[in-house]
């Protein structure tokens, strides 16, 4: 087979990766609008994305971890501990919210240092050392609470956040939309982006071509804590409690979504739209699970599916190309 051919197929393997999921997408909107016609309406739908919305910011940030062929299990706990620490900084009062908002990100993004930091010089797997983070980070989130709820939401706060521009699309969604955006733009346009997939692709190669593995393994992870830190103010938005473990199992939530939308553990491919095509394959098929009458252990069954007929699917498409 001539080069130019090679090219061919590669291109061609690459819009099927890349495809695939918003076809599976389309296909799970036709399947469930014959099974209620509340997918036919775009408020629903925008209350969908809503749903979604906390899911899918941390899982933008977990993205990047694993475009770099890494791995962050920790995001759950960031998620638990944002809410509760931006629920105290809020105390209700109005006046405190944007510095609430502020640090929450601000502490999301050292948690999110702390593991850069630990698995840049670190020998260890991500899995086992991210895994740890997580355990300590709920630990923290036990300790500064006290075990109980804490904190209050300041009036305006879930108002802002949950209404609907046009009657249709929540703040809340627009946010998630937003940072999807901003990530994608940074994939493609920025050095970091580049880098990323160059360290995932081939690390060796990486680092003799002058890219630092230990900046960009930290940066990396600093994104994937504050966005897990959004995450955790999206879902104090759309629930208005500041549970302890309210990211409790999240990760497997973002790691389904990311997985599903084409990023794989190996590194150095994938990216965020599929990761929202992802997210919102995973919200729709919730939601049928809901409707057809089924509970949430049905869930819990779809999700572990999903992350095994997506990895196997992968697999066999990385293989064929």
């Amino acid at each position: 087979m001539s080069a130019a051919s090679n090219r061919r197929a590669d291109r061609l393997g690459r819009i099927v990766r890349n495809g695939s999921i918003w076809l599976v997408l389309l296909v799970l909107l036709g399947i469930s609008a014959t099974l209620s016609d509340a997918f036919l309406s775009p408020v629903y739908l925008g209350n969908v994305v809503r749903q979604a919305a906390p899911i899918g910011i941390a899982a933008v940030g977990v993205t990047f971890v694993m475009i770099l062929g890494m791995v962050d299990l920790s995001v759950g706990a960031i998620i638990s501990f944002a809410a509760v620490f931006c629920a105290v900084q809020m105390d209700g009062r109005p006046g405190n919210v944007a510095t609430a908002l502020l640090l929450t990100l601000a502490v999301g993004a050292g948690l999110g240092a702390i593991n850069g930091v630990i698995v840049a010089f670190s020998r260890a797997s991500p899995f086992i050392l991210t895994l740890g983070s997580a355990l300590a980070f709920y630990g923290l989130t036990q300790i500064y609470s006290g075990g109980t709820a804490r904190g209050a939401i300041a009036p305006g706060f879930r108002e802002f956040f949950n209404f609907r521009l046009a009657e249709t699309l929540p703040v809340l969604a627009l946010c998630f939309v937003a940072t999807a955006l901003l990530a994608m733009l940074a994939l493609a346009l920025t050095r970091f982006g580049r880098s990323l997939y160059l360290i995932g692709s081939n690390p060796l190669a990486a680092e003799m071509s002058g890219l630092s593995l230990a900046g960009t393994t930290l940066a990396a992870y600093m994104l994937s804590g504050l966005l897990a830190a959004a995450g955790g103010i999206a879902l104090l938005a759309r629930s208005g409690v500041s549970s302890t473990f309210a990211g409790r199992g999240l990760e497997f939530d973002v790691l389904a979504a990311v997985v599903l939308g084409g990023t794989t553990f190996e590194g150095g491919r994938g990216g965020v739209a599929g990761t929202v095509a992802g997210v919102l394959v995973l919200f729709i098929a919730f939601n049928v699970v809901n409707i057809v009458g089924l509970n949430y252990n049905f869930q819990l069954v779809v999700k572990g599916l999903i992350i095994i007929a997506a990895s196997a699917g992968y697999m066999r498409l990385n293989q064929a190309g």
